[in-house]
């Protein structure tokens, strides 16, 4: 029994006896993000493969809208939706990316009417 406790316990104490420590858990975990909210659902998009999931929006973080970027861990092979948390990290990296890819863009546009060349 004692042995069936230490194990589910994420904390451990160290080596010291002084501190606890957080296990690193093999745990696979995926980013979510939230594609759009409509009332009592939301659409989210995986990173990398862009599976796609229909979540009730009650069942992610507090805050979750749309953009949002979630780190979601998967358990027996599913997300774990209510085990979700806000990743603001990735998600303003995600939008200086796109900052960038907008401004090399304008500096390449030579702006001015587009003038179509018929064969």
């Amino acid at each position: 029994m004692e042995q069936q406790r230490r194990h589910r316990d994420p904390l451990r104490r160290h080596r010291s006896g002084r501190h606890r420590v957080r296990l690193l858990s093999r745990q696979a975990e995926h980013l979510w993000v939230v594609d759009r909210a409509r009332g009592p659902i939301a659409v989210l998009i995986r990173d990398g493969d862009e599976r796609i999931a229909t979540v009730p929006t009650e069942t992610l973080p507090a805050g979750s809208r749309e953009g949002a970027v979630l780190r979601v861990p998967e358990a027996e092979g599913r997300p774990d939706w209510g085990a979700a948390v806000l990743d603001e990290e990735a998600r303003q990296a995600r939008l200086r990316e796109a900052e960038d890819v907008l401004r090399r863009l304008r500096r390449r546009d030579p702006g001015g009417d587009v003038e179509l060349q018929v064969p």
